[in-house]
């Protein structure tokens, strides 16, 4: 079961959060990260770190990225 993480909760800039969680992340884990927006400035970090994304806009207002060690 994937790891969920909605940065709608979270006051103020969530980097910080979303690092924290991938860290926790153990190989074959995924982490869902909720949105309200596409978080396009996140996937060139994403790429660095070595995660690969997959987007998917559910409603209006929410995106879910699914983010997996490589």
């Amino acid at each position: 079961m994937p790891r969920e993480l909605d940065v709608r909760e979270i006051e103020g800039e969530p980097f910080s959060d979303i690092v924290s969680a991938l860290d926790e992340l153990s190989a074959g884990e995924t982490l869902v990260l909720v949105n309200s927006f596409e978080p396009e400035p996140l996937y060139a970090a994403l790429d660095q770190r070595g995660f690969d994304h997959e987007t998917e806009q559910t409603r209006p207002d929410e995106w879910r990225v699914e983010i997996t060690p490589r």
